[in-house]
């Protein structure tokens, strides 16, 4: 029987308050975080890993003094290995923190898979997370003398089980809403610098795409809903429009809100964190009359199934539904088309 390795991609997070600094550092010295050459870039990103740790502190001290991503990604590898069955095993490749994609490159050298499957925890594909990682995971592949040949998912950002699974639990929050009160479901989705977005990242376009689906996947009479973007930091002009103002708007408005992440497929300390402690904050001080926040996909079955489908058939190409280019030709940024991804 053969053997396929099927390596799951996601960003990772400080696991104790000690790590958070480091992981800053990673993470800013990320060529497709700050576009500058080394040694400047290593430079300041101790300069603006240092400046920004002891806010970040403050938010894992919320969650215990770790982020929980790594154990919520283990129990998604976890699920996904047993709808596979036998003749596949799951790995983790963290960009930011351990397990490090050198670590998951070694662990399936070891393993001596005939062939490996590249599948990012980020249905919506962009240059900041999926190539950045994809990127990585080469280097360390290659590092590691792994000769199995790879094929790479790049974006799944209408998948039907990912949709189903969304729209389940979306319907849900729905259903439970009271009779008569009005109600606005607010698509969230981590933000993009908007200079990314204009050198032709897919992200937001695909993004529109999920929402896309998963209105269509709802059917719900007369439903209100907004796409909006998270998680801004710095002097950067971000995508719009932005959670928290789309709050503040629904306060004046008198609207009730269900918040629906739809790029983020675990929880951490953007859901955990800034939805549901910040946001919510923001929203009792907007007059909003009602908070609800549907909680990621996570290991729901459907969404494991999907990814269990896009596995089995990666060799259709890097796009989930044909293999064919998903995004517009006007998108430079597009992965389907074989991009190498971030440099190092």
């Amino acid at each position: 029987m053969s053997r396929t390795a099927v390596v799951l991609f996601n960003l990772g997070g400080p696991d104790r308050l000690e790590a958070v600094e480091p992981f800053l550092v990673n993470l800013f010295n990320d060529r497709a975080i700050i576009a500058l050459p080394q040694p400047l870039r290593w430079l300041l990103a101790r300069v603006i890993a240092r400046r920004r740790a002891p806010v970040a502190q403050t938010i894992y001290r919320r969650l215990g003094g770790g982020s929980p991503l790594l154990a919520n990604t283990e129990a998604q590898a976890e699920a996904l290995e047993a709808a596979l069955g036998e003749g596949f095993r799951v790995f983790i490749a963290m960009r930011y923190w351990p397990p490090l994609s050198e670590d998951a490159a070694a662990a399936v050298a070891a393993w001596r898979p005939d062939e490996v499957v590249l599948l990012p925890l980020y249905p919506q594909a962009s240059t900041t997370t999926t190539a950045s990682s994809l990127a990585a995971w080469r280097r360390a592949a290659a590092k590691a003398g792994l000769a199995a040949p790879a094929r790479t998912l790049c974006c799944y950002p209408e998948a039907e089980g990912f949709i189903a699974a969304l729209a389940q639990a979306t319907r849900a929050a729905l259903e439970r809403w009271p009779k008569g009160e009005k109600v606005r479901v607010l698509l969230s989705a981590h933000g993009l610098p908007r200079r990314i977005v204009a050198a032709g990242d897919p992200y937001p376009w695909q993004v529109e795409r999920t929402a896309a689906a998963l209105r269509q996947a709802l059917a719900w009479p007369g439903l209100d809903s907004v796409v909006c973007y998270q998680s801004r930091v710095g002097p950067l002009v971000w995508t719009g429009p932005a959670t928290d103002e789309e709050i503040r708007r629904a306060g004046r408005e008198g609207v009730g809100l269900i918040v629906v992440p739809v790029a983020f497929v675990s929880e951490h300390s953007e859901t955990l964190v800034e939805l549901d402690m910040d946001y919510r904050h923001v929203a009792e001080q907007a007059g909003v009359p009602r908070y609800l926040r549907v909680a990621t996909v996570g290991t729901a079955a459907l969404f494991i199934g999907a990814l269990a489908a896009l596995a089995r058939n990666a060799r259709r190409g890097p796009c989930p539904a044909s293999g064919a280019r998903l995004c517009p030709p006007t998108l430079d940024g597009c992965l389907c088309a074989g991009a190498s991804g971030a440099a190092a």
